[in-house]
């Protein structure tokens, strides 16, 4: 259990809770969660330590236009990991449900206005891009680069995290291995085994993670153990991925790492957060078939 589920923000969401479906335009629907909650859980008190974006994947955006007629598109909504917010996954589905049946004058209408509630929300500058339903390229699946972890033979009796939380990413590998290793390497690693529940309702989530690093040789047995042991685990897409990142930030000794999760859709958005060392001007850009 995090040391925030009983915060008055999370008490105050409507997510876990019976909603009434709104089809004319509503930005109050949206509600946001402060970052900070969960980062100081993690030692993230002043200054952030990663850059970082949220990327969402919406597949369910529709409007009418001047004349009553529908229109739908697919939407792409950037969000700095240095707002103050989470933007709640439930609320921004409710949110663009509320755009069903309310007239616009053109797409950039829409645009502008997705981004003005978005960012107020966030508490800060969000991006958004619209596409045409017929739009392949920006969302056909790709293969994820470097190396499956899955396919690792090793047994596994351990399916929460705080029974790896002395060891955490390390876990499986003994002091004395792990002290003596000075090999610096440049890896590519992804798992598709990453499963963790919702913070309030204990939905399962799904996703796929890539790890991109320089430093330390992480132990790819012991990651992948680590990596499992979130299938019990209570948090936020973003969450996850945040203490994700600074477990390994802080078990190994790296100059540089990256860490994003590709998450399942569920009520018709999926999201993808990335946290980097760098800071970098995007995200990479990658969709797969889960999704």
């Amino acid at each position: 259990m995090s040391a925030y589920e009983k915060s008055q923000e999370l008490a105050a969401l409507s997510l876990g809770k019976p909603t009434d479906y709104v089809s004319y335009y509503t930005p109050s629907l949206l509600q946001a969660l402060p970052r900070a909650l969960n980062r100081s859980e993690l030692g993230i008190v002043e200054e952030q330590p990663f850059f970082g974006l949220d990327v969402w994947n919406g597949y369910e955006l529709s409007w009418l236009n001047s004349k009553g007629k529908p229109v739908v598109a697919l939407m792409r909504c950037f969000v700095s990991a240095s707002t103050p917010n989470i933007i709640e996954s439930k609320s921004f589905k409710l949110y663009l449900n509320s755009f069903n049946q309310t007239q616009f004058s053109s797409q950039n209408h829409v645009c502008s206005v997705l981004k003005k509630d978005l960012s107020a929300a966030a508490g800060g500058d969000v991006s958004i891009e619209l596409f045409a339903p017929g739009t392949l390229e920006e969302f056909s699946p790709k293969a994820l680069p470097g190396r499956c972890i899955d396919d690792l033979d090793i047994e596994v009796d351990q399916y929460s995290l705080t029974e790896v939380a002395v060891a955490g990413p390390k876990v499986g590998v003994k002091n004395d291995e792990f002290n003596k290793s000075d090999e610096v390497v440049e890896e590519v690693l992804h798992s598709h085994l990453l499963k963790s529940n919702c913070l309030i309702t204990n939905q399962p989530d799904w996703a796929s993670l890539i790890i991109n690093y320089q430093g330390q040789k992480i132990d790819h047995e012991s990651l992948l153990r680590y990596l499992i042991s979130f299938r019990m685990h209570n948090e936020f897409h973003e969450q996850c991925v945040e203490r994700i990142y600074m477990d390994l930030w802080r078990f190994y000794r790296l100059k540089r790492l990256s860490v994003q999760a590709l998450y399942t859709r569920r009520g018709g958005l999926d999201i993808n957060p990335f946290r980097s060392s760098e800071d970098l001007s995007s995200a990479p850009n990658y969709r797969i078939n889960r999704q």
